[in-house]
């Protein structure tokens, strides 16, 4: 069922476009009222499964999608990785993925950053804070439920020992960014040279620092050299 867009193209308040996926109905309606009263939050439309998700966000390109993670047919963390792989080749408009389930796995939360998603939330958390991981997801950063935060950083270092080369466990777009941040370079940098957006910059980052365990830059740049993945008398390019 959707909810069409009551924006106009000319409305001062750009607001973040939502889409709701989860095989419950009741759900997706809660969900839905529960958001109603954000001025700055619009549902473009709900979803039951992975496959509707994926058409869906095809049709209305919305800024965030709220995923369930356990539904039939194709699951919330495969709908993630098709979402993101289909809108990779234009980056401004990288579909953020919040993972919401009532499951607090941290296997789950792992294979939905893998697969891409910014941020993961439990479907018991509060409106204000569920409103407040959409604007955080959608601006860049990435959002992790405070109850399973110990435990993925614990899972996620026991990964990176485990593996010869962490890096590994980046897509080619985020192997790059990390290539860059060891030279040195700040945000706005990567930015400028790889012509994207600093929001999608700061996403690349997210990403690498939960795929590979690194608590900070810093952590992740040690890893790189650790690793061979990068040296440290390689220069910022030309």
């Amino acid at each position: 069922m959707l909810a069409e867009s009551a924006a106009s193209a000319g409305d001062p308040l750009r607001k973040t476009r939502v889409l709701i996926v989860d095989d419950q109905p009741m759900v997706r309606a809660g969900i839905s009222m529960l958001l109603a009263s954000e001025a700055d939050l619009e549902i473009i439309g709900d979803a039951g499964s992975g496959d509707e998700a994926i058409k869906l966000s095809r049709r209305y390109s919305p800024d965030v999608v709220l995923m369930d993670v356990r539904m039939p047919g194709m699951d919330g963390v495969t709908a993630t990785k098709r979402l993101i792989a289909e809108t990779r080749e234009n980056e401004d408009r990288l579909v953020r993925v919040l993972i919401m389930t009532t499951f607090d796995d941290e296997d789950i939360v792992i294979r939905a950053l893998q697969a891409g998603a910014s941020g993961y939330l439990l479907k018991h958390a509060s409106p204000a804070e569920i409103a407040v991981a959409i604007r955080r997801v959608s601006a860049g950063e990435t959002w992790l439920d405070a109850t399973a935060a110990t435990r993925l950083v614990q899972r996620l270092h026991a990964v990176s020992t485990d593996l010869p080369n962490p890096a590994l466990m980046l897509t080619p777009r985020e192997q790059e960014v990390l290539r860059l941040v060891a030279t040195g370079m700040s945000n706005q940098e990567i930015r400028d040279y790889l012509v994207l957006s600093e929001a999608t910059v700061k996403t690349h980052v997210a990403r690498i620092l939960f795929k590979t365990g690194s608590r900070d830059r810093a952590a992740a740049v040690a890893m790189a050299y650790r690793s061979g993945f990068a040296k440290p008398d390689d220069r910022i390019p030309g």
